[in-house]
């Protein structure tokens, strides 16, 4: 991937930061998403460029109105000091937020603003990125095991990932002809803060877990970052339109 240039959406932590690590270290100029930990971003990029990669933080709140406006315009000016022209070849939507509770217990504040970071944000990323990307990019959108397993304590946040499911297949579809492929990758339960926290405090919540995994363990971001490498990749090329669940065989 050297010359090509990357964007990947909550790359500050977690399943964003190893996919954005795994993309830097085949050559890709990153660029580093994240809502508001400069920090954490900043480290990101260091252990990238301490690993011979390239990559340039952008800060951008996707729930706010003026979030992708924001988002594109660190893009493109980081795109023109690190690369010398905007254009983009790899797109991972990962970027996500929760939304707990039981059907009884949501309320419209959190459910609309769930659909604003893992629906509304990402379609209009695309938007945005159509334009730049050049023939034969990939796009990955990160959704969820709960799309098929059903979990009442996290409705909202499954009907948030139901929706990018739908919305990949159909955009594989649609930039089929531009050699563009778009496939979504579905982890289950992964030890990131996003499902970390709520185990390591409570080592029974861990073992259940664990328990309805066919592999027997919880997955790493590396798991998940490894399939989003290969999909992005040149072997994956005859492979678009797809959903791969990444979670160790959970529920079967």
């Amino acid at each position: 991937m050297t010359g090509r240039a990357a964007l990947v959406t909550g790359a500050g932590r977690g399943i964003g930061r190893a996919v954005a690590e795994r993309l830097a270290d085949r050559g890709a100029v990153v660029a580093v998403h994240y809502r508001h930990d400069d920090a954490s971003a900043a480290e990101v990029v260091a252990t990238i460029a301490a690993r011979g990669g390239r990559a340039f933080p952008v800060r951008a709140d996707l729930a706010g109105p003026d979030g992708v406006d924001t988002l594109f315009a660190g893009l493109e000016a980081g795109l023109r000091e690190h690369v010398g022209e905007v254009a983009l070849d790899v797109l991972v939507n990962n970027a996500g937020i929760g939304c707990p509770g039981e059907v009884e217990q949501l309320t419209p504040e959190r459910f609309d603003r769930a659909f604003a970071v893992n629906v509304r944000a990402p379609v209009f990323i695309v938007q945005r990125a159509l334009p730049l990307m050049r023939r034969g990019g990939r796009i990955v959108n990160i959704s969820s095991l709960a799309t098929r397993v059903a979990h009442p304590r996290i409705i909202g946040y499954a009907m948030t990932k139901g929706a990018l499911d739908v919305f990949g297949r159909t955009l594989a579809e649609h930039l089929g002809p531009r050699g563009i492929t778009v496939n979504t990758v579905s982890p289950g339960l992964v030890d990131t803060d996003f499902h970390g926290d709520r185990f390591r405090g409570d080592p029974r919540a861990a073992a259940d877990a664990v328990a309805d995994t066919a592999l027997g363990r919880m997955g790493q971001p590396g798991d998940v970052a490894d399939v989003v490498d290969f999909l992005t990749s040149e072997r994956a090329r005859w492979i678009t339109g797809e959903r791969l669940e990444t979670a160790g065989g959970t529920h079967l």
